[in-house]
Parts: C-alpha cells; sequence; structure tokens
C-alpha cells in the first residue's frame, strides 16, 4: 500500500509511477478523499475545541445563578457534541474509503525495471545449461500412466492429477530436496504454517481485494492459500521488531490452491497449471537498505536448486507490464521443458519493499534509537514442486521411456538411478 503523504508531497511522480503500471491520473481521486478526510478532522476539532470552550463557561453560568445563560451554553455543549461525533464519523467513513482506494493500486517500480506492455518485453538476463537435444521428446503426460488425470477428474474435476508410485515418490524428494537444501545450505528457517488464512493476512500480501476470484474462500470465511507467501510473511504483521532481528528467511513446503479464474484456456493438458498444487517457497523479512542484495540472494537459492537437479533455464528481469500487482521487481526463472520444447516458468523472486510492510504494518525499530520503519518484504519460489517434477521427467527421459533420476535425489528414492515409467 501506498503512503498518502508520498503521494500528497509529489503527485506528479505518483502519477507517471502509476502510468508505468497502465493507471492514468492515479492521484486525483486520492487526494480529493484525504482533503475530504483531513477536512472533516479538522471540523472535528473544532467543534471539539468549542464545546470544551461552551463546558467551561456553563459552570461559570451555574455558579453566578445565570439560569438562562446555564441552558444556553449547555444546549450548546449539546449541539458541539453532535458535531464532533458527526464529523469524526465522516472522517472515519473517508479514511475507510482512502485506505480501500490505496488497497486496489499496485507496487510502483523500481528503476531498473524494463518498461514493457507484456512478456514479450521482459529481458533475459542469464541462461545455464544447454537443453540437450531429445529426438521425439514427450511431455510429462505422456511419459508415465501413474499421474492420473482421469481418475482426479472423476473425483475432483479438471486441472487436478493424481500421482502414483515411483512418480509420486519422485515428487517427494524433489520437495524434501529443496527443503534441506534451504535450510541446511541456504539459512533459512523451516516453517510449516496453516493453510487456511484470514481475510486480513490476505490483504496484508495484496490477494485482496485484487484477487479474490483468483483464490479459494471457505464457507466460514477463511482463505485457502495461493502460496504460503502469504502465512510466511504475515508472521511479522503487526510486529515491531528489533533492527537485530534482520533478516527473517523464511521456507516452507505447503499445498497451494488458485481458482486460475483468469486462465481459462491456458495450459489445460498436463499438471502445468493447477487448483491444486505444492511449491517450496522462500520468505525474507529485511531492513531497507538491503533488501536488493536479498532479492539477489534469493534468486541464487533457487537457481542452485535447478543447477543441483541439472536442468536447463534461463533467468529474465520482468518488464513493467508483466511485474505483478505487489512487487517493484521480479526475476522470473524459466526452466526447460523438452516435451513443450520451450522454457517455462518455475520461479518467481519478488521485491516488495514495504508495499506489504504498510498494508500489514510491519516494522522495526532502529538500533540508533530512531523512529521505527517499515521493513521490507521479499518472496521467491524455491522451487514449485509440480514444475519440477515435470522438467526432472522432460529432460531426463530416455529412447525407451525410462527416466533417469538426477543424483542428487537418489538418496532420497532408495538408491533408484533410473525410474521405469512405460
Amino acid at each position: 500500500m501506498h503512503d498518502i503523504r508520498t503521494i500528497r508531497d509529489n503527485p506528479e511522480a505518483f502519477d507517471a509511477a502509476m502510468a508505468l503500471r497502465g493507471i492514468s491520473n492515479a492521484s486525483a481521486p486520492l487526494l480529493a478523499l484525504d482533503e475530504a478526510r483531513r477536512a472533516a478532522i479538522h471540523a472535528s476539532e473544532t467543534a471539539k475545541a468549542q464545546q470544551n470552550a461552551a463546558s467551561k463557561q456553563v459552570g461559570q453560568a451555574k455558579a453566578s445563578g445565570d439560569d438562562a445563560a446555564f441552558e444556553r451554553l449547555r444546549a450548546e455543549v449539546a449541539q458541539k457534541k453532535a458535531e464532533v461525533a458527526d464529523q469524526e464519523q465522516a472522517a472515519r467513513e473517508k479514511d475507510a474509503e482512502l485506505i480501500a482506494q490505496l488497497m486496489t493500486l499496485p507496487n510502483t517500480m523500481a528503476p531498473d525495471v524494463p518498461e514493457g506492455t507484456s512478456e514479450d518485453d521482459n529481458v533475459e538476463i542469464k541462461r545455464h545449461g544447454d537443453p540437450t537435444p531429445i529426438a521425439n521428446a514427450k511431455e510429462h503426460y505422456d511419459l508415465t500412466a501413474d499421474i492420473d488425470f482421469e481418475t482426479a477428474a472423476r473425483l475432483s474435476g479438471s486441472r487436478f492429477a493424481l500421482i502414483r508410485g515411483q512418480i509420486a515418490r519422485l515428487h517427494r524428494a524433489l520437495a524434501q530436496f529443496m527443503l534441506d537444501t534451504h535450510v541446511d545450505q541456504n539459512g533459512l528457517t523451516e516453517v510449516i504454517p496453516p493453510v487456511l488464512v484470514k481475510d486480513e493476512a490476505m490483504r496484508g500480501t495484496g490477494q485482496l481485494p485484487k484477487f479474490a476470484e483468483d483464490s479459494y474462500q471457505t464457507t466460514n470465511g477463511w482463505w485457502l492459500i495461493p502460496t504460503s507467501e502469504v502465512p510466511l510473511t504475515n508472521i511479522v504483521a503487526g510486529e515491531t521488531l528489533s533492527e537485530s532481528d534482520l533478516p527473517k528467511r523464511f521456507t516452507a513446503h505447503t499445498l497451494c490452491f488458485r481458482s486460475e479464474a483468469g486462465s481459462a484456456g491456458k495450459d489445460t493438458a498436463g499438471m502445468l497449471r493447477q487448483h491444486q498444487f505444492e511449491k517450496v517457497e522462500m520468505v525474507s523479512i529485511t531492513h531497507p537498505d538491503t533488501s536488493d542484495d536479498e532479492q539477489l540472494r534469493m534468486l541464487a537459492c533457487a537457481e542452485g536448486i535447478l543447477e543441483a537437479l541439472g536442468l536447463p533455464y534461463r533467468t529474465i528481469k520482468l518488464c513493467t507490464g508483466d511485474t505483478g500487482f505487489g512487487a517493484r521487481r521480479t526475476f522470473d526463472i524459466e526452466v526447460w521443458l523438452p516435451g513443450q520444447n520451450r522454457y517455462r516458468e518455475i520461479s518467481s523472486v519478488s521485491n516488495c519493499w514495504d508495499f506489504q510492510a504498510r498494508r500489514m504494518n510491519a516494522r522495526f525499530k532502529p538500533s540508533d534509537g530512531g523512529k521505527p520503519q517499515f521493513v521490507h518484504t521479499l518472496n521467491g519460489s524455491g522451487v514449485a514442486v509440480g514444475r519440477a517434477l515435470i522438467a526432472v521427467m522432460e529432460n531426463g527421459q530416455q529412447p525407451d521411456g525410462s527416466v533417469v533420476v538426477p543424483e542428487v535425489l537418489r538418496g532420497y528414492m532408495g538408491g533408484v538411478e533410473v525410474l521405469a515409467t512405460s
């Protein structure tokens, strides 16, 4: 969420920043609400002062025996009290309207984010590994019958999968390997968070109100998390940390749920885009001075997972038109999928600066005794487990239909080196 004081001080800069997001004249309605809110506050304070002055005069009139003045002043006090209540209510209503408007506006962009309108304007900054040529490469769902979409559809509908046998074990091995790497090598703290959260948690990270239709809500009001970014980031919601507590680095392996309401017709075949999936997430809570370096650190953590698995990938910097709502800068990692003969996203690593922290009221107290400041929050996939399974299967496929298990996973697979999938 944005600071209205910053918008008030420099509306032209704010409008220019929002224009990069495709939003024109963003400051005008906000400043109008802000002006109405401040006017109501001023009117309330004026009426309160007049009420206090009249209250003193009531006592004086009573003591002097001036009954007429006493009744007049007492009526005036009652009137001013009602005015105060009315203006305070008006101020609260305008404040709520202002916050609601601010909640719908995306984050501003970092200066180094390339301008553009779509994914076609994203900029590749790194490529690792050369895709191995595979004649007649198959997609993951043609490599095994143990990814069962028919049974899943009978149970739950489209965009679900039922995974069996050694493929299920490979999926579990991937998640375990990712967690162990992030905890043992990358220094993250493992968390097992709830996957059902309240409205305020979803608002805190920016899923509400904008993305309500892409999320699932239970009949009693909980939301199923779209990613563990939501509970992990909200660990610090409402907190004032000590500067010495920073950075905080968390990781979690959870189920994730997305309705994919805005993705009708996209990636309907296979496991690439599901309503229910698993992901190993990374979240960092940092000092403002270190968040840009932390983003590069997190990016290296995600890239390291793919490198250890021997998967070719490329890293891109998203342009202004493709950067997500809450992010100030995002790097995507795309893994090579031979079955599609193209790179597909497997991780996004975003720096949100203080955008989420303002929504959550998450601060830290500087060690020099200065006033509390908002923390910076970052999140990144470390990585999507189902997509990693797809990539391992497709890149490891052999002419006889078997799949080579990456060496780093074999200990998790009971020593199995090759899966006979057909």
